[in-house]
Parts: C-alpha cells; structure tokens; sequence
C-alpha cells in the first residue's frame, strides 16, 4: 500500500514521490529474489531454443510455442522492468548520489546478464517464414494478440546478426551507458554562476524566462562559462556515442544515421524528411515572423538569443503553486472526459509525482511507464512558472497513456515515438487552452505569446536540433568532430531556424552540450515535431466534433503500439503520408501568430 500523500506546506514546494510501491529501498532483499525469479523465467524460455523452428508444418504447435515464448519474454521483462526502473528512478533524483548511480549501472549490468540469453527469440522467429507464421497464429487463437509485436520483430530481419554478435552487443549495452552516465553526471555536478547566485542547469534554463533582462543575461552568460568549460568532455562522449552507433550501423546494413531510429518509431525515412523540409521551408512565416513581432513588442530592433523566451509584459507573469496547478490541469483533462480526469488525479491521490526541484536532481520532465503490471511515475522540476503548469500537463498525458495502454500488456504497450508524443501534447494543448480562456485580456497577449514560444520550440527548435544531429553523424563518419566544428554545425542550425531577429550571442556556440536527447537517444527529437504536428491535426479534428472525437482517441491511446500511425489515425480521416498532412500543424500555428500580430 502507498503511505498517505501529505500536500507540501510550502504552496508552491511540489512533491517527492514514494518509490516503495516497487522497492523499499536499494538494500530490500526482493530486488535479489525478483532477479532470481527473472532468471528462472529465462531459464524456463531458454528450454524452448529450437522448438519453434522445430515445429514447422505443425501449425498448431507452432502457434501454442509462439505463444509460450512470447509469454514468458514479456513475464521476464516485466521483473526486469520493474528492477531497472527502480534503480533509474531512484538515481535521477540524485544524480550527485555515487551510491545511487553505482547502484543503477550494477543492476543495469545484473540485468543485461539475465537477459542477454534470450537474444535467440527473434532471431529465431525470424528464420519461420511470414506464412508459417499466420498459419500459426490463426491454429492457435491465443497467440494471435502478439501479431503487433510479431510485425515489429520481422521489421528487423534484414538488419539482424548472428547470436554471437547479438549476444557480444547485449553485453557491451551496459559498458557503453556509461558515456550518457557521463553526461549526466557532469551536468549535474555542474553549478552556473548567475550575478550573485549559483544555479543548477535547471534553475539556470528556468532563469532564461525571468522578467529582468538583467537576470536572463546573467543566466545566459553563466551557461556560456560553465557550458565552455565542460565542452571538451561532452564532444568526447558525442563522438564516441555517435562513432559506437556508426559501427553497428554498418554491421547491422543501416544506409543513414537515422534509419535505425525510423525502424524503431515504425516510420520511413522519407516521410520525416517530408516532415523536416517542410517545417524548414516554414522558418519565415513561423519564427523568422514571430521573433521580429516579439522585438517590436519589447521596443527592440532585434532580440538577444537570453530574450528568445523572455515574457514581453513588463508586469510580472503569473505564478502557480502546485495546488493551482494541479487543479487548471485536472479541469483541462475533463474537458475531454471525466476518465482522462480521473486518471490524471490518481497520480496526485497517490505519490506518483517528483515535482521539487533540488540540487542533484536531473534537469528536465519524463514520465516513466515501469510495467504494464505496475503503474507509472512522473518526474520534473517545478518552478510555479506557466511554463511548469504545461510541462505537468504533458508528463501527465504520458501517463495517462500509459495507464490507458498497460491492458495490452508491456510489448504491445510500448508505443513508437512517432505516437508516443501524442498524449502528451495534447494535453499540453487542452491546457493551454483553458489557461487563455480564463485568463484577463490584459494576459492573452503574453499567454499567446508563451503558447506560440512552445510551439516553436517543440516543432521549429526540434527540427533544427535534428538538421545539426543529422549533419554531426554524417561528419562523423569521416573522424572525430572537433568541438569548435561542432560548435560551427549548431550556429548554423539554429540561426537558420531563429532568423534575423534573434542575435545568437558569442557563447552560444556551447549550448549543443546540455540537450541529453543527443546522447541518451540519437534523432529522438523529431518524434517531438512529428507529435506537435501530428496533434494540431488531431486537435482541428476534434473541434469539429468534440463528442465524437473521445471515444476515437481514447481507443487510439488504449491501443499502445498495436497499431502503426498510419492505421491509427485513419479513424480521424487523417493521412500522415500525404505531404499536405503536415501542413494542417504550420498553419494552425501561422493563425496564432496571426492573432499574435493583431495584438502587437
């Protein structure tokens, strides 16, 4: 049983979750029997090595094997699952903690050990034929729910390796996160001298939006000293990450950097260049446009790059404690209906929630979906900022997602990025929205403002991430990036994204080195312009008919990954392969600005 969830009584001092759902604490001795039970169930798994492909032309047996084995992967990953998350949990709210981190790499390497004998499952229902297969599944009825995953396993064929190399590369997994270790705890470590104050990153990004020009150049300048000082580091351990992926790329036949990420998010290569050009083809009439109207609004003929997010109301911008906070995102769930609302609240009814910024404790917002079996944690830094109240809303749309999705079980669950995204900005939307609603007219302007700054920075700001990714491993893979080169590829990026408008300060030219995406997940981010783009659709489509659209899109959030998004949003009448898909997105955010510009 969860302890009581005491409410903080400092209003605007957010929670700190409790763990114990899944372990007492690092000594609790379940942590041993559960590795111990993940290891009799591979065991047990591993007594069917052969089998499958031994019981060709018997269908049936074939079918009831499938399933067996399929079974008791998922059964395994779920202990393993449930460990790992533990150990991870624990160690991003303390990532100055050696105790916590040694701990997280020691189960990791626990785990990887256990787990690495079972490569053998998909390589071995990739030897069946796709017809062997069918015929398995339709002769034995309780295996046909594994045909979603079973469709994900045969996509990798063409770029598997023997069990031996598989089997190498398990094993190495452990060793090389200990480069993205690295950077997390370097950045953690790190302190950002601001006039006076020593900041964390966190608090230091955070400052970037301080109404005092003052304090937002302080922060900005701390960034550059503290960020140059560690840059020869992080492009070590960029180069390394991106040279270890290039030699398994080329071991495993992937033609570009990113296809092995367009294979895993179920998407063609073509389609998020499609995606990518026509968002940079979109870079006059969105930022270039906005940030000229954002000068004028701050009575500056151009904005300096620490003004990119600043408020343009001279008055101070409204804070939020957390109880405000949860309460404008609970209303803004049940506009879509009184479950995604009921969902939301459990995660405040029981201690689900990080919210409280502190030092050790890694920057940013995720939400962790553990297991299908268990339940989800949300994880942020809340600052009682309006940027904070949207971060909430989006993590929590993650677990509602998740919470929605765990029927499927944790294979069918796991969700490509390319919809994973979706929940979460929905909900970022729908608070949005209410936030403008009931605000003064004296804040729309700035709400506005705020709204359209997000969706700059989760589609234009993303893609040009994604362009610099792109042009760094293609540069890679003819040696090692200099930094200062590095350093060139991301000026050059982003001030085609950002425009004349915004002067990109000396300094700049170090702020590659804190995005993590770049390192934990190489061309993760345009998952986060594809789901913005993607929910600008979905959300035309509900205006339309609101009553309608809930059932559509609680069934697409209860599917997980059991659909690809192309057959997930056909119910919507939507078609991401047409090029004029992701235009509905640029041109819901056009008329914002339009709105925008009629204020200034």
């Amino acid at each position: 049983m969860n302890a009581p969830f005491k409410t903080p009584a400092d209003p605007l001092d957010a929670p700190v979750w409790d763990l114990s759902d899944l372990y007492a604490s690092r000594e609790d001795a379940r942590i041993g029997i559960d590795l111990a039970r993940a290891q009799a169930m591979v065991a047990e798994l591993n007594a069917l090595q052969g089998r499958l492909v031994e019981a060709r032309g018997q269908a049936p047996l074939l079918g009831e094997r499938l399933d067996r084995a399929v079974t008791l992967y998922e059964q395994a990953s779920d202990v393993l699952g449930g460990v790992g998350a533990y150990a991870f949990l624990a160690a991003s709210t303390d990532r100055n903690d050696a105790a916590a981190q040694g701990f997280e790499a020691t189960v990791r390497e626990k785990m990887t050990a256990i787990a690495t004998p079972t490569v053998w499952v998909t390589l071995e229902i990739n030897q069946l034929e796709e017809a062997e297969i069918e015929a398995g599944l339709a002769a034995w009825p309780a295996a046909a729910r594994w045909r979603p995953w079973l469709r994900r396993v045969r996509a990798m064929k063409p770029h598997e390796l023997s069990n031996e190399l598989e089997t190498f590369l398990a094993e190495r997994g452990p060793i090389s996160a200990q480069w993205p270790r690295l950077f997390d705890e370097t950045l953690a470590a790190m302190k950002v001298k601001a006039g006076k104050d020593e900041l964390t990153l966190a608090e230091a990004l955070n400052r970037l939006s301080d109404p005092k020009g003052a304090r937002r150049k302080a922060a900005a300048e701390g960034l550059n000293a503290a960020l140059a000082a560690r840059t020869q580091t992080m492009a070590l351990v960029m180069n390394t990450v991106a040279a270890d992926k290039a030699l398994e790329d080329k071991w495993r036949g992937f033609k570009r950097p990113a296809d092995a990420r367009h294979l895993s998010n179920e998407v063609d290569g073509e389609s998020v260049d499609a995606m990518a050009e026509a968002v940079a083809a979109a870079y006059p009439r969105l930022s270039h446009r906005y940030y000229a109207l954002k000068a004028k609004a701050m009575g500056k003929a151009t904005l300096d790059q620490w003004d990119r997010n600043a408020p343009i109301e001279t008055t101070a911008p409204r804070g939020y404690d957390w109880a405000a906070g949860k309460d404008l995102v609970l209303e803004s769930f049940a506009d879509l209906g009184p479950e995604f609302a009921d969902r939301a609240g459990g995660f405040f009814d029981k201690p689900w929630i990080d919210g409280k910024a502190r030092t050790g404790k890694q920057s940013g917002a995720y939400a962790h979906p553990v297991t299908s079996d268990r339940h989800p944690y949300v994880f942020l830094n809340w600052m009682g900022e309006r940027r904070d109240v949207l971060t909430l809303a989006h993590e929590l749309g993650h677990g509602v997602h998740q919470t929605l999705a765990a029927g499927q079980g944790s294979l069918l669950a796991d969700t490509p990025l390319t919809l994973a995204e979706t929940a979460s900005i929905f909900a970022e939307g729908l608070t949005f929205d209410r936030l403008l609603a009931t605000a003064p007219r004296a804040e729309q302007r700035g709400l506005l403002a705020g709204r359209i700054e997000d969706g700059l920075n989760t589609v234009v700001r993303q893609i040009a991430f994604h362009r610099f990714e792109t042009r760094f491993h293609d540069e890679r893979a003819a040696g090692e990036v200099p930094v200062e080169r590095i350093g060139a590829l991301f000026l050059e990026e982003m001030g085609a994204s950002l425009g004349p408008a915004i002067t990109l300060n000396p300094g700049y030219e170090h702020w590659w080195s804190y995005v993590s995406h770049f390192v934990h997940s190489p061309f993760y981010v345009y998952a986060y312009a594809f789901g913005d783009l993607l929910v600008a659709a979905l959300m035309e489509t509900r205006a339309k008919d609101p009553a309608g659209f809930t059932p559509l899109y609680r069934e697409l959030l209860a599917g997980g990954g059991s659909k690809g998004y192309v057959e997930a949003l056909a119910p919507f009448g939507l078609n991401p392969r047409d090029p004029a898909f992701w235009t509905i997105g640029t041109k819901r955010l056009e008329g914002l600005i339009d709105r925008f510009e009629a204020l200034v």
